[in-house]
């Protein structure tokens, strides 16, 4: 079973290390000391309490599309017809091509908040 130190587990959910000490003291996240009196959060137990955090934002949505992607828009290229958008969404940079009236009527412009929705039925998942 794979287990996460604290920094680690925190930049995987992409909140601070602070914020994830919080949520083991007040008891809503187990954590356990490693030989070196660390805390580590056991793989399953973070997967799970990441599941429950995002529940009711994957309930409410009203869309089959379940990967968003909240951030805010850092460049929008436009072009004749489309306009190539970049979307900082935490540590996630996504770029989509759309066309250039959606950008428009979106009023996307660096500094905009945005949520990138992606729906996909070829997701490649990598191992580092």
């Amino acid at each position: 079973m794979h287990s996460y130190r604290i920094g680690e587990a925190a930049a995987l959910m992409g909140v601070s290390a602070d914020t994830l000490r919080r949520w083991i003291d007040s008891g809503r996240l187990h954590a356990e000391r490693d030989e070196q009196g660390r805390r580590t959060v056991a793989g399953p137990d973070l997967a799970a309490f990441v599941r429950e955090l995002n529940r009711a934002e994957r309930e409410s949505t009203g869309s089959s599309a379940r990967n968003r992607f909240s951030g805010i828009v850092t460049e929008v290229i436009l072009g004749d017809v489309s306009a190539q958008v970049e979307i900082q969404a935490g540590p996630f940079r996504v770029v989509s091509m759309i066309s250039r009236e959606s950008a428009e009527e979106l009023e996307l412009a660096p500094g905009v908040p945005a949520t990138a929705v992606i729906k996909s039925t070829n997701v490649v998942v990598e191992r580092a």
